[in-house]
């Protein structure tokens, strides 16, 4: 049975050191800011209760959540916020932390294609269209969120799995789900107080995730410290 915790386990990783580094340097950066242990690094998804609360019983994604499908996950706690509207919107009611394997997480991103044509990856566009056709994976960069919601300088990543790539997230790439509902709103509720300060405090700890360089050009991502091994 894999381990199912709650929003406070969240909230520590947080705490009052948390640095909310959207509104920091970095305009124009594309970098994945993610929650990360040495091991393991934390995604975002939203469903309704009908999706989340078989995942979080099973510790992992069953049925009526559809494996064939391409789902979507983001690393950026706040876009996932902007996303859901804090919870809010149909079908995204519950918010879910989904805990995957670092490696797992590399894996996808080493075969993952770019969602619109970029220069700089691809040579033209018709090697694109063709490399998007294959990948098992898509990336697409969008601005970042701040408290507000407000768009930032900074690029948040947004991750497509496939289906061959979705099954292995189900299978075996999944450590943990919590469930951050309440700290979705906890933190909204602060907001709406103009309580920006004690938000802030209660954010997941987000750092740069070193991409090795291949995987950086793939992406069209920022170069961020040392590139994994």
């Amino acid at each position: 049975m894999r381990e199912v915790t709650t929003h406070k386990e969240i909230d520590a990783n947080g705490g009052q050191g948390s640095v909310d580094r959207r509104t920091a340097d970095g305009a124009g950066r594309r970098e994945l800011l993610a929650s990360q242990t040495g091991e393991t690094v934390t995604v975002y998804q939203a469903y309704s209760p009908a999706i989340a609360e078989p995942a979080l019983r099973a510790g992992t994604f069953v049925e009526p959540f559809r494996v064939g499908r391409m789902t979507w996950v983001k690393p950026s706690f706040l876009w996932m916020m902007y996303r859901c509207g804090w919870a809010t919107k149909p079908d995204q009611e519950r918010v879910l932390a989904v805990e995957i394997g670092r490696d797992d997480l590399l894996w996808a991103l080493a075969r993952a294609c770019l969602s619109s044509f970029e220069p700089g990856p691809h040579a033209d566009e018709q090697s694109w269209r063709a490399a998007l056709a294959a990948a098992p994976v898509r990336v697409q960069w969008d601005p970042d969120r701040d408290l507000q919601l407000r768009p930032t300088g900074r690029r948040a990543i947004q991750i497509g799995l496939g289906p061959e790539a979705s099954r292995r997230y189900v299978s075996s790439w999944i450590r943990s789900i919590r469930d951050v509902t309440p700290l979705a709103h906890e933190i909204h509720a602060r907001v709406q107080a103009d309580d920006l300060a004690g938000a802030r405090a209660l954010l997941p700890d987000e750092r740069p995730l070193p991409l090795p360089p291949e995987i950086a050009h793939r992406l069209g991502a920022s170069l961020t410290g040392r590139g994994s091994a």
